[in-house]
């Protein structure tokens, strides 16, 4: 079999607080939407800005992390996959279809002024480790405080 990818690369804000439920199962799932924006001159040569959004939802410990650290706003990078589910609507009797992205990667990138801390999480990976944005608040900057660099100091 030949091979095949499917892979989706996400960064943009949060459209509304994410919805969060569990299945019969417990297994946790957030459902929300991101929007993309994209810049192109339309036809008199002024740029316009046309919005995507785009579907999302997340399992397990990534919606516990989306429950806890993201809200409408949010600057997100995602990665995941795109999926498409098909149902026939019940009153209309017509198929209906919605494509969704599963999330296997997120990072938020908003600042801590949004809340979301600067937290990044691997879907796809077993460790529950987590790292968080230890850099100091505004207007602290350790550069200004570093010793000059001559060119005596490089070392080739």
């Amino acid at each position: 079999m030949a091979k095949s990818v499917n892979k989706v690369i996400l960064l943009g804000n949060v459209g509304k607080d994410p919805e969060i439920r569990s299945t019969a199962g417990g297994t946790m799932v957030a459902s929300f939407t991101l929007a993309t924006t994209d810049r192109q001159k339309d036809a008199q040569g002024n740029w316009q800005d046309k919005t995507e959004w785009h579907n999302l939802k997340a399992f397990n410990r990534t919606a516990e992390i989306i429950r806890d650290y993201v809200k409408k706003g949010s600057k997100l990078y995602i990665e995941g996959k795109i999926t498409t589910n098909s149902w026939e609507d019940k009153e209309t009797k017509a198929k209906r279809y919605r494509t969704e992205i599963l999330v296997n990667d997120l990072s938020l990138l908003s600042g801590r002024e949004e809340g979301s801390g600067g937290y990044s999480r691997s879907a796809s990976s077993s460790s529950p480790t987590a790292s968080f944005d230890q850099r100091p608040a505004e207007g602290h900057d350790d550069y200004a405080q570093a010793p000059e660099i001559s060119d005596d100091d490089i070392p080739f």
